[in-house]
């Protein structure tokens, strides 16, 4: 029988298996406005639901219901789906998150065991940046699966002549998507009209398009999957849905 041995212990596992547990017990809640804003601001580690199945796992340092309401909007803004398909379960933890880092740990778990597909296919990215512009989306890539609706509804768009330097700030504001473009000096001589009250997405894009591209013809706005871009290149976009110039 050997005098010596190697002894590791996993502070991680034991964590993982903590949390799993803790959460196993939760019964998930609709994504709704009322149920996050019900919630403290208090840090944490959250579950999405769609039906019966955890598609992902993510946590906020800060404030848990600040974290949902970002999601709230973002699935409010896709097609195929509404949030209140979309079922949710929270822990407090009161601990460092940075140091601890409970959210990686279930993550690494569940994928592990083919779970939580969104944590692998850009439901948690913000701005993917102009390197994904030209790539081609896989076809179970969050943003194809739920692309952006470009028949979103701008309330707050009034019908009017505008310029479309602003115009451009207010689509981007109105969005529940990522709307990114690049500014020049003539979209603040150039006038924009929004034909009636509460446009959809697409109608401004057809307006802002036509009115940039007329004027300098390297213009043109692309629809991707999940956010829309305007630059003065052609491209190639493979994952375009709508070109409007």
């Amino acid at each position: 029988m050997p005098a010596t041995a190697e002894f590791r212990l996993s502070i991680t596992r034991a964590l993982a298996d903590q949390l799993e547990r803790s959460l196993a017990t939760l019964s998930p809640q609709p994504l709704t406005r009322d149920n996050i804003d019900a919630l403290p601001p208090r840090a944490g580690v959250y579950q999405l639901y769609l039906g019966d199945e955890v598609v992902y796992i993510g946590k906020a340092e800060s404030s848990l219901p600040a974290r949902l309401r970002k999601h709230f909007t973002k699935i409010s803004g896709r097609k195929n789906i509404d949030p209140t398909e979309v079922g949710f379960t929270c822990l407090f933890v009161d601990e460092d998150l940075s140091a601890v880092a409970p959210e990686r740990t279930l993550i690494d778990r569940y994928k592990a065991a083919g779970l939580a597909p969104w944590n692998f296919n850009g439901f948690g990215s913000n701005d993917p940046g102009q390197n994904r512009d030209t790539t081609v989306f896989e076809k179970d890539h969050f943003d194809v699966r739920f692309p952006a609706g470009l028949d979103w509804v701008c309330q707050d768009i009034p019908a009017g002549s505008y310029v479309a330097s602003d115009l451009l700030k207010r689509v981007k504001k109105s969005l529940p998507y990522l709307f990114r473009y690049q500014r020049a000096t003539f979209h603040d001589r150039l006038n924009v009209t929004v034909p009636h009250e509460a446009p959809t997405a697409d109608e401004l894009f057809t307006v802002l398009g036509a009115a940039i591209a007329a004027y300098d013809p390297k213009w043109q706005i692309v629809a991707l999957p999940g956010y829309v871009i305007m630059y003065p290149k052609d491209g190639p976009f493979p994952s375009a849905r709508k070109i409007y110039r």
